[in-house]
């Protein structure tokens, strides 16, 4: 990706000196989503496992320099230049996928606000509880935020060699897909749905995570019109959708494929929903609901 440094960090809450929050460390915290997506790209990228990185139990394995990414252990001042780099460029992804979002939300009825941006190691407490490291990035509607540990990107940068930056940027952007749903009211009517018909609640998960793709898409296009993405990164972003389905974890996890137990869908829906945005640009184009109704 093309990027540059020194934008606003008006939207970001750097707490990378407060330590690790009040739920006591990472060991048996769950590998949430943006956790797998980044795994899955890199392997792609790179051809090399970093699902080996994964512990037992779904948890990332603990790592005795992942919770001092700037090299000071216990958190503390950050004083590490590839770190600081790392930082600029997270708010460049999240910067630009909020501009894109506030000169499109109102073609779809909606007034976009900005999400805050919390950088944090090892741990934190956010409205939705706490999380460990290993949770990976993620969003909270609670507080509108988007919370990641720059640690667990630089540990995968330096142990591998990999900077990863598109899969940086498909992680954020797809979890500011989330926000743009909260703001629209669609993540708390698909709770409403959920409760109603239980019986589907994974049904509608599946839908609100497609969504979440294909609005990554939608930013994925405006930045190709801008001249952002470099040859291959869509491609990656493709592998990427198709390397996280529901179906390929569950294989490589040695079960047997269940549409049932699905909770962000199987490669060929993913695939489809992000392209979906990459090529219409369209956030009507995302109704991934559509079917249920």
């Amino acid at each position: 990706m093309k990027w540059t440094r020194g934008g606003s960090r008006e939207n970001l809450e750097d707490r990378r000196g407060e330590g690790g929050g009040s739920g006591g460390g990472r060991p048996g915290m769950k590998l949430g989503i943006g956790g797998f997506i980044l795994l899955a790209v890199l392997s792609l990228v790179f051809k090399k496992d970093f699902f080996a990185l994964v512990g037992g139990g779904g948890a990332l394995a603990p790592s005795a320099d992942v919770s001092a990414g700037s090299g000071v252990p216990g958190g503390g001042a950050v004083t590490d230049p590839q770190e600081e780099e790392l930082a600029d460029f997270v708010v460049f992804v999240l910067n630009d996928a909020q501009a894109t979002w506030a000169k499109l939300l109102p073609a779809a009825g909606g007034r976009y606000s900005d999400a805050k941006l919390v950088l944090f190691r090892d741990g934190v407490d956010s409205a939705c509880g706490y999380a460990g490291s290993s949770t990976g990035p993620f969003y909270c509607p609670g507080d509108q935020k988007v919370y990641v540990d720059l640690g667990f990107y630089q540990e995968l940068k330096d142990r591998f060699g990999a900077p990863g930056d598109f899969a940086q940027a498909y992680v954020i952007t797809h979890e500011i897909g989330h926000h743009v749903q909260h703001l629209l009211g669609i993540d708390r009517a698909v709770r409403e749905r959920q409760a109603a018909d239980p019986r589907n609640e994974n049904a509608y998960s599946v839908a609100l995570e497609l969504q979440a793709d294909c609005f990554a898409g939608v930013w994925g296009h405006e930045t190709g019109k801008r001249g952002i993405l470099e040859r291959g990164d869509v491609e990656e972003g493709l592998d990427a959708a198709a390397a996280i389905g529901d179906d390929r974890m569950q294989r490589a996890a040695g079960r047997r494929v269940s549409p049932d137990a699905f909770t962000h869908g199987s490669s060929e829906q993913r695939v489809a929903w992000f392209k979906k945005g990459l090529e219409t640009g369209d956030i009507k184009a995302c109704d991934t609901f559509r079917a249920m109704r």
